[in-house]
């Protein structure tokens, strides 16, 4: 891209979100890893009807973008991510509710809206108040605790998509363990509507603060990480066998496996993506040698890596 045709692609953006066009801007900022490279651009949108405006110039220029909400659950690469970045949150965390029904707009964090929930008297978001995500990455990545997961309350999500504004249902979404149709096909969560269950609120915040008592006792609470490495693998737990493998507390550099959840790698301090990626690997070798089960990352990664990024 031109110098010139650069700074004309930047002005369009602010015109679209004043104020909101960041460049060179450290992604590490912005991630609960706190690692990673710079974004060429970062956009921070103001509103649900900028982040629309933008996502929907972006598709009709062709010009790649990465969503990124609440920085969980994603490695970003140590030389940055090139092109577009758009931060969801501030600006579109806009929840209604009406009657069971909740539509919560798509930055709105995962841990508030289930607090919020419970105390509106609707059970069935508890297992999310662990989760310290926003409901758009909740819905893309079907994130779940406790046996739960968004599938089980997404009733419709509505998605702008590189041909129009859509409303998929549920059952359109294509939900499955960690995951839905919006990993293989290119659309911006802009809203969810949730279906909650009426219920008393002392009994739904009672099951909520025990789920957060459970998640403090087994969790790694402090230094920076991304959440659970790697999917769990059908009727077991990644946790546990990379524990029986004795790889709690194998490091790679500055990136360590946790001590107390084996299914967290924790960044020590000054920890960076190569390091966190090496450590991957070195995990998933010593699983398999141990017990045979290949175990499949669920972290997503962001950016310029070397080699694709293949631990």
């Amino acid at each position: 891209m031109s110098r010139v045709v650069q700074d004309a692609f930047v002005t369009q953006l602010e015109r679209l979100c004043p104020g909101g066009v960041r460049q060179h801007e450290p992604l590490a900022r912005h991630v609960t890893f706190r690692i990673g490279g710079p974004a060429d651009i970062l956009l921070l949108p103001r509103s649900l009807d900028q982040l629309a405006a933008a996502v929907a110039w972006l598709y009709r220029e062709d010009h790649p973008f990465v969503i990124l909400g609440r920085g969980s659950n994603v490695l970003v690469a140590d030389r940055g991510v090139r092109g577009v970045v758009i931060k969801t949150g501030r600006g579109q965390e806009g929840v209604r509710y009406d009657g069971r029904q909740v539509v919560a707009e798509c930055g709105a964090s995962l841990p508030h809206l289930s607090r919020a929930a419970a105390s509106h008297g609707l059970a069935g978001l508890e297992f999310a108040a662990g989760i310290p995500g926003s409901v758009g990455g909740g819905v893309v990545m079907n994130a779940g605790a406790h046996g739960c997961a968004m599938a089980d309350v997404v009733r419709r999500v509505r998605v702008l998509t590189p041909t129009g504004e859509r409303r998929w249902s549920g059952e359109e979404m294509g939900f499955r363990y960690r995951s839905s149709r919006l990993q293989e096909e290119r659309g911006v969560v802009l809203d969810a509507d949730l279906e909650l269950a009426p219920a008393d609120p002392r009994d739904t915040l009672a099951r909520l603060e025990e789920w957060l008592r459970t998640r403090s006792d087994t969790q790694p609470i402090g230094p920076p990480s991304s959440g659970c490495v790697f999917r769990n693998p059908g009727g077991d737990h990644a946790g546990r066998l990379i524990d029986v493998a004795g790889a709690k507390g194998m490091r790679a550099g500055a990136a360590v496996v946790s001590d107390r959840h084996a299914n967290y790698i924790l960044n020590a301090g000054g920890a960076t993506a190569a390091d966190v990626l090496a450590l991957v690997g070195q995990v998933r070798a010593r699983v398999r040698e141990h017990s045979g089960v290949d175990l499949v990352p669920e972290i997503k990664l962001i950016g310029e890596f070397e080699d694709g990024g293949r631990p």
